[in-house]
C-alpha cells in the first residue's frame, strides 16, 4: 500500500522503503511474534479505519526445532490507521456521530425551506445565522467532555482553579469556529469571547508548553505548604499571569489570601492591606463589553460600546492615579509593593509586563485585546497582531489548536478546511463547514462551486462524502451515512445505492433496516433489488418460506415462476404420496391473505384441492366431496393451471367421478372436463409435451369415469 510501511520487531521492513522517504511515511509496528523470515504478507481492509494484516511464516520457521515460543504458521493482526484522538474513545466517537445527525438534518431542512421561500440558493439575506448559531449550540452541548466531581459545598480558600468538565480539543476547535464564524453578535465583544474560550481550554495547551493554567494548578498544589504567601515570588507571578489573560475572579481570590487580611496582622499592616484592597477593587471593577456568558463574573458589564469606552477611560485614569500614589513609598513590604505595581502595569497595558506574565503567544495575543486594544471590533488586522505575538513568544512546539487559530485569522476558508481535516478529522469538517458559510456569501460561493479537479463536485460535497465513507465502513454507524449522502446532489445517491447494496441480507433485522432506509429516501428500485437478493439467498440456503416471502415482496414474477416450476415436480403425484406434506407447508407459508404471483397462484389453489381430497379419502361427508369438486373445477377453468397437470388432477379425482350416492358433476361440468381431455390429446402431438408419471391405464380410467358420470347426470336431469 503506497505511503504506508510496517516495521517488524526485528527491525526488518516487511515493506521496504528508502531513507529518503522515511520521514514522509507512517510506520506501524507489527508485534507478530513470528520467527523470520516472513514468506508472504496479505493486507485487506477491516472494519472502520483499520487494516487486516495476515503474515505467513516460511515453512522452515515453523518446524518443531524452532526456538520460537509461537510455532504457528502465521498471524492475523489488525492495524488501526492514523493516531486517532486519545481524548475520545471509539464509543464516544459513535455517540458524537449519532448525536450530530439530528442537528445536521434539521439545519439542512431549514436551508431547503428558506431557499425555496426565497427562490434562491443563498438564504443569507434573512436571519440564517440565528439558525446556524442554534445548530452550533446543539453540537457544542453534544461535545461536552466527561463531568468532573462536583465542588464541595464549603469551598476551601486555597481552591484557585476549578473545572466543571474535562476539556477536549474537539470542543475547543468547534467553539473557536463558532466565535469567528457563526456567532455574529460576538463580533462586538470578540476579546471577551476569547477570554472565556482560553479560560475553558488553556489546560489543553499544557501538553506541549507551559501555560497560565499549568502554573496555577502547580501553585495550588504547593499552596498548603507556604507559610507567608506574600513573600513567595511564585504567588505574585501566577497572579500576574492570571490577570494578563483576564481571569479576574482568580486574581481577586488570590489577593484576598494576602497575609495582611489576617486578624492578627490587620492593625499592623493597615497601609499594606489598603493597597492590596485598592488593587483588588480596581480588578473587580474592570469594564467588560459583556454578553450572556459573562453574567455572574467579576467586572462591570456594558452592552454598548460608547458606555464601555467611557467606563474604560475612567477605570484607566483610576489605575494611573493609584500607580502615582505616594502610599507606595510608605509600604514596607517590598514584595507586596513590587507585586501590586506589576499588576497595575499589566492593567495599564505595559507590553514588557504582559510578555513576562504570559507563557505562549495565544495568551499574549488575548492580553493585547484586554489591555492594549480593548476596542477591537471584528477580526480586522488580527492576523498581523498574531504574527507579532508569535515573534515575541515563539512556540516551543506546535499544537493543533494554535494551528487552527492562525489559519482562521488568515481568513482563508479553504485553508481552514484543510487544517481542520488534517488535525481533527472528517467529522469536524463535515459539520463545521456549515459554520464557515454563516453570513458569508463569498464563502458560500467558494465552497459550493463545482470544481473539475474534484470530479465536478463542490468542496462541501467532497467533505460530506469523505465523512459518509468513514461512517459506511463501520457496522455500527453505516445506518447514519445516508443522511449525509443524500445531501450531496452529484455523487451522493450513487454512493448511497452502493452502500445499501453492500449490506448483508442474511440477518433479518439488518435487512429490515436496509429496506426502511430505501423507503425513507424513496429508493423503491433498490428496495426491490435488495428483496430479490434476500429471496434468492434464503431459497438457496434452505429457507424456502423466507425466500418465497421476499420474492413476493419484490414482485419478482420471473423467479416466483421458476420456484413454482420446482414445486410442480412435487405436484401431480398420487394423493397418498408423502411428498404432499413437503410442498403443502411451503404453500401454507404464503398465507391466505397473500397475493400469489405467477405459477404460485395455481399451487395455492391446488393446496385447497388436495386438502378437500384428503377429507374425502378420510371418510368425510358429502359436503367435503362437493367442495373438492368445486376446487377441481376452479383449477381446470383457471388459465394459470399448467396443461401438464390436467391429467393428474383428473386422475386424483376418480373417486369424485365414481361417487356412489349421486353424480357430483352436472352435464356442462363434465363436458368441460371432456373438452380438456380433447385439448390434451391434441397437445400430445407437440414434441415438447411432457407425459405425467401416471399408470398406463390412467387415461382410460378417467374417460370411463367421466362417461359413467355423464350418463348418470343426464338421467338425473
Amino acid at each position: 500500500m503506497p505511503g504506508v510501511a510496517s516495521d517488524t520487531v526485528g527491525n526488518g521492513a516487511l515493506v521496504p522503503f528508502s531513507d529518503d522517504t522515511k520521514d514522509s511515511l507512517a510506520v506501524y509496528p507489527l508485534h507478530h511474534g513470528l520467527a523470520p523470515p516472513i514468506s508472504r504478507l496479505a493486507i485487506s481492509w477491516s472494519r472502520g479505519n483499520s487494516l487486516r494484516v495476515s503474515l505467513f511464516a516460511s515453512p522452515s520457521s515453523s518446524e518443531p526445532s524452532s526456538t520460537s515460543d509461537d510455532q504457528s504458521g502465521g498471524k492475523v493482526l489488525e492495524v488501526k490507521l492514523g493516531v486517532g484522538d486519545p481524548e475520545i474513545s471509539d464509543s464516544r466517537w459513535r455517540q458524537i456521530a449519532y448525536g450530530s445527525v439530528a442537528p445536521f438534518a434539521l439545519l439542512q431542512s431549514r436551508r431547503s425551506a428558506l431557499s425555496a421561500m426565497m427562490n434562491s440558493s443563498s438564504p443569507y439575506q434573512m436571519d440564517w445565522w440565528e439558525h446556524m448559531l442554534e445548530y452550533s449550540k446543539d453540537i457544542t452541548s453534544l461535545l461536552g467532555g466527561p463531568k468532573l466531581p462536583p465542588s464541595p459545598i464549603i469551598e476551601e480558600p486555597t481552591d484557585i482553579v476549578k473545572k466543571g468538565e474535562e476539556p477536549t480539543c474537539l470542543k475547543a476547535a468547534w467553539e473557536l469556529l463558532e466565535i469567528f464564524y457563526a456567532d455574529k453578535q460576538s463580533q462586538a465583544w470578540l476579546p471577551e469571547r476569547l477570554v472565556d474560550w482560553l479560560a475553558d481550554y488553556d489546560s489543553l495547551f499544557s501538553s506541549t508548553q507551559e501555560t497560565v493554567y499549568g502554573k496555577l494548578a502547580l501553585f495550588q498544589k504547593e499552596l498548603v505548604n507556604i507559610q507567608v504567601i506574600e513573600d513567595d515570588p511564585r504567588y505574585w507571578q501566577v497572579m500576574s499571569s492570571a490577570l494578563s489573560v483576564g481571569w479576574l475572579d482568580i486574581v481577586v481570590k488570590m489577593l484576598r489570601l494576602h497575609g495582611s487580611y489576617q486578624q492578627d496582622q490587620l492593625s499592623n499592616r493597615e497601609l499594606e492591606n489598603g493597597l492590596v484592597e485598592a488593587v483588588a477593587v480596581l480588578i473587580s471593577k474592570t469594564p467588560r463589553l459583556c454578553h450572556e456568558s459573562t453574567i455572574g463574573k467579576l467586572g462591570e458589564l456594558f452592552k454598548s460600546k460608547p458606555d464601555f469606552i467611557k467606563a474604560w477611560e475612567k477605570w484607566r485614569s483610576q489605575i494611573t492615579k493609584l500607580d502615582c500614589s505616594p502610599f507606595w513609598i510608605q509600604c514596607d513590604n517590598r514584595r507586596t509593593r513590587e507585586g501590586l505595581r506589576n499588576l497595575l502595569q499589566i492593567m495599564l497595558g505595559n507590553t514588557e509586563s504582559l510578555c513576562s506574565a504570559t507563557c505562549y503567544w495565544i495568551e499574549l495575543y488575548i492580553s493585547h485585546f484586554l489591555y492594549i486594544r480593548p476596542f477591537t471590533m471584528g477580526i480586522e488586522s488580527m492576523y498581523n497582531l498574531a504574527q507579532k505575538c508569535i515573534q515575541l513568544k515563539p512556540p516551543s512546539s506546535n499544537h493543533k489548536l494554535t494551528g487552527l487559530m492562525i489559519v482562521i485569522l488568515e481568513e482563508n476558508t479553504e485553508v481552514v478546511l484543510a487544517e481542520s481535516s488534517r488535525e481533527f478529522g472528517p467529522w469536524l469538517v463535515a459539520h463545521a463547514i456549515e459554520l464557515l458559510t454563516a453570513g458569508s456569501e463569498q464563502a458560500e460561493i467558494v465552497l459550493h462551486e463545482e470544481r473539475d479537479n474534484l470530479g465536478g463536485i463542490s468542496m462541501i460535497e467532497l467533505h460530506r462524502l469523505v465523512y459518509a465513507q468513514v461512517l459506511s465502513t463501520h457496522e455500527l454507524t453505516w445506518q447514519i451515512a445516508p443522511i449525509y449522502l443524500t445531501s450531496c446532489m452529484k455523487q451522493g445517491m450513487g454512493l448511497l445505492e452502493n452502500l445499501l447494496y453492500r449490506q448483508s441480507v442474511q440477518h433479518n433485522d439488518l435487512l429490515l433496516k436496509n429496506i426502511e432506509i430505501c423507503r425513507l429516501y424513496q429508493l423503491d428500485h433498490i428496495s426491490s433489488d435488495i428483496m430479490k437478493v434476500a429471496g434468492v439467498y434464503h431459497w438457496k440456503h434452505g429457507h424456502k418460506g423466507a425466500g418465497v416471502y421476499w420474492l413476493q415482496q419484490s414482485q419478482d414474477t420471473s423467479r416466483l415462476n421458476r420456484i413454482a416450476q420446482q414445486l410442480f415436480d412435487s405436484v401431480g403425484k398420487s394423493i397418498s404420496d408423502e411428498s404432499f406434506k413437503q410442498w403443502e407447508g411451503l404453500i401454507e407459508l404464503l398465507g391466505s391473505e397473500s397475493k400469489p404471483a405467477g405459477g404460485l397462484e395455481f399451487l395455492h389453489k391446488y393446496r385447497d384441492f388436495k386438502k378437500s381430497l384428503q377429507q374425502v379419502y378420510s371418510g368425510k361427508s358429502m359436503d367435503a366431496a362437493r367442495q373438492a369438486v368445486v376446487s377441481l373445477l376452479l383449477l381446470m377453468k383457471n388459465p394459470s393451471t399448467p396443461q401438464r397437470f390436467w391429467l393428474p388432477l383428473l386422475y386424483d379425482s376418480l373417486k369424485l367421478f365414481n361417487w356412489q350416492e349421486c353424480p357430483l358433476l352436472n352435464v356442462s361440468e363434465i363436458n368441460l372436463l371432456l373438452n380438456k381431455l380433447q385439448e390434451l390429446s391434441s397437445a400430445r402431438l407437440h414434441p415438447h409435451f411432457s407425459e405425467p408419471n401416471l399408470p398406463a391405464e390412467a387415461l382410460s380410467s378417467i374417460r370411463l369415469a367421466l362417461a359413467t358420470n355423464l350418463g348418470r347426470a343426464i338421467l338425473d336431469e
